[in-house]
């Protein structure tokens, strides 16, 4: 069983080519049995091209899933069109009545602004906890993961040295994870962030999955909040960290080239990924977690 996003989203037409089968309205309505739903908070500019990674990522399982696309509402887009907006998402006010199995909260290119000065931060406040009795298993990634962290935990975010950009490998701490099932001792991830968590500010119930020594936590476990944080990119495609670097390049930006992503650190190169089968592992864990722990029953979820 596929993914199922609108019949005329985009990504649609990536998906298909790629071999991701996508099922549309009709044929899933013939199938007698309960979807999961999924929700994805996108929260980057370039929402196209997030809401293509990861439903990549989600429609590669054997699972029929639901994936509806949510923005938060009081929050005006400068690189989306109200138009596209308008027809493939909802806001959070117009879903935060319904409950899924799983729901992502990406990241957000907001990283030097202290968490109170985010325009949306009072919604973001809302929607983390709704998280708590709408949903049986929430994934925040970056941006979101270091606000989850701060909001529930009181985790302390500081702004490292310099900024970690390029693919990095990192250590598996608990191999008996249900998320970390099959990965390899020291998966390559892609990284592209400026801030990092204070470990000493880490509370009780959480655990350090996935870490690196020299530039920073990676992935943690939250059992009491049925959530896990990732601070970096597994979503990312190849082109993700190479279109950053170029972008600041044109901006006249002394931005070194991403570790380890060009070949022979050939800036001409196309990017090697050295990431997506456990881009794809990690995801089919938690989707496999869900499908087993999630009750039958939409309504009984977070109670």
């Amino acid at each position: 069983m596929p993914i199922r996003i609108p019949d005329n989203l985009p990504a649609r037409k990536t998906l298909e080519s790629e071999g991701v089968y996508v099922m549309d309205s009709s044929r899933a309505a013939r199938q007698d049995i309960r979807p999961l739903e999924f929700g994805l908070l996108n929260l980057m500019p370039n929402k196209e091209r997030t809401e293509t990674q990861f439903a990549r990522l989600i429609g590669a399982t054997p699972l029929q899933i639901n994936l509806s696309l949510v923005r938060v509402t009081d929050h005006q887009s400068k690189n989306t069109s109200e138009d596209y907006l308008n027809s493939f998402y909802q806001t959070w006010e117009e879903v935060k009545e319904r409950r899924f199995d799983g729901f992502i909260v990406t990241g957000a290119p907001i990283a030097n602004l202290p968490f109170e000065e985010v325009r949306y931060w009072p919604e973001m406040l809302e929607i983390m906890a709704w998280t708590r009795t709408n949903v049986h298993h929430t994934m925040f990634i970056c941006w979101g993961a270091q606000a989850a962290l701060h909001h529930f935990h009181g985790a302390r975010r500081y702004r490292m040295d310099r900024k970690a950009f390029g693919v990095f490998r990192h250590q598996i701490h608990n191999p008996r994870s249900p998320f970390l099932r099959g990965m390899s001792d020291s998966p390559m991830i892609p990284v592209s962030r400026y801030n990092d968590i204070d470990r000493e500010s880490l509370g009780d119930g959480l655990e350090v999955l996935i870490d690196n020594p020299d530039i920073g936590l990676c992935m943690l476990g939250d059992r009491n909040e049925r959530a896990v944080y990732f601070l970096n990119h597994l979503e990312y495609d190849n082109r993700s960290l190479a279109d950053e670097y170029e972008r600041d390049v044109k901006a006249g930006l002394d931005t070194p080239p991403p570790v380890n992503l060009f070949p022979n650190g050939d800036t001409t190169a196309e990017p090697e990924n050295r990431w997506r089968s456990h881009a794809h592992l990690l995801f089919q864990n938690w989707i496999n977690e869900i499908y087993q722990t999630t009750p039958y029953r939409l309504d009984e979820i977070g109670s």
